[in-house]
């Protein structure tokens, strides 16, 4: 771990104290394991009574966690053969929405995910997962062919929303998303969309009008991002905290209101904190849907997928 939230920082001082002390055993030779050991078994109890009650702000924090893993490491972890395909065959390629042809598990899918970045670098070339219309064109243009050639698509959202400046507007920005919108809704092949960290507004909808709507436990979902809201509402950021509660964005609300299907697990401390066994346990969810879905037939699977967005809101407790 290189990087602490603020609400982790008892746990960031014990962690520094078994650093401190593996290094001196190193140089000593003394002897530190029932030091170690206690001192870990305290950390293990401190993130337990942390992550159980943790408020929507911080679990958007967790969301928006620098070491969390993207979508490009999701990628490596899950997808083999992988084949990427480009641009949108009408104004260019967007970085910011990566897809392709691969295999999970034993299945061929098309594989359509937002990628932010995980260093300066990365980040401005993949427009820190914001999208403009291009990406969103590409993406309905792979998912089109999925659908061509009896392909299930699988989705990774990652993004604060899409791209809001003038060019990307001048392009037809609302109108690109809202045709992935209905292409989504259109496909008559499996559709799984998972939210793997921030799913922020018509950007993440884009590509999550899918049968199967997971989320992983701290990742957020929202129409807008607790500082737009605040900044609309409030008239200032400051009051972001205010604005996570009332959205109701954490995968437990969005759950209990009926607006995702699931709820994936995540180890203890968060996806950054164990990143192999968080991606393992996204595969297995996945594997799982595509199997459940697979035996449906094209018009079967997209009347389900248009009912299902269609009730959403009216049976609520």
């Amino acid at each position: 771990m290189n990087h602490f939230l603020d609400f982790e920082k008892p746990i960031a001082e014990l962690e520094g104290k078994i650093k401190e002390l593996r290094h001196l055993s190193g140089e000593t030779g003394v002897n530190i394991v029932e030091e170690v050991g206690k001192l870990e078994t305290k950390v293990d109890r401190l993130l337990r009574q942390i992550y159980a009650k943790l408020s929507p702000w911080q679990k958007t924090q967790v969301a928006r966690h620098p070491e969390r893993p993207h979508f490009s490491h999701y990628l490596q972890a899950l997808v083999t053969d992988f084949t990427p395909l480009a641009g949108d065959r009408v104004f260019g390629e967007d970085q910011a929405v990566i897809g392709g042809l691969g295999r999970i598990g034993e299945r061929a899918v098309m594989v359509i995910g937002q990628e932010k970045g995980h260093d300066v670098e990365s980040r401005v070339r993949h427009n820190f997962g914001m999208a403009r219309p291009e990406g969103y064109r590409k993406a309905q243009r792979l998912m089109r062919m999925a659908d061509r050639f009896g392909l299930p698509v699988v989705t990774f959202v990652d993004t604060a929303g899409a791209y809001p400046g003038v060019g990307a507007e001048e392009r037809g920005q609302a109108e690109a998303i809202a045709r992935s919108i209905e292409v989504g809704l259109d496909l008559r092949v499996p559709a799984i969309a998972v939210v793997i960290g921030e799913g922020g507004s018509g950007g993440a909808i884009a590509l999550a009008a899918a049968n199967k709507v997971m989320m992983l436990e701290h990742s957020i979902y929202s129409v807008i991002s607790p500082e737009g809201c605040a900044s609309i509402l409030w008239r200032s950021g400051e009051n972001a905290k205010d604005a996570a509660e009332a959205l109701k964005l954490t995968a437990q609300d969005l759950f209990r209101l009926k607006l995702i299907d699931q709820i994936i697990d995540e180890p203890m401390g968060g996806a950054h904190r164990d990143p192999a066994a968080a991606m393992a346990t996204v595969g297995r969810a996945i594997e799982a849907a595509l199997a459940d879905l697979e035996t449906k037939s094209g018009d079967e699977l997209r009347n389900l997928r248009r009912d299902k967005f269609i009730a959403m809101g009216r049976d609520l407790d």
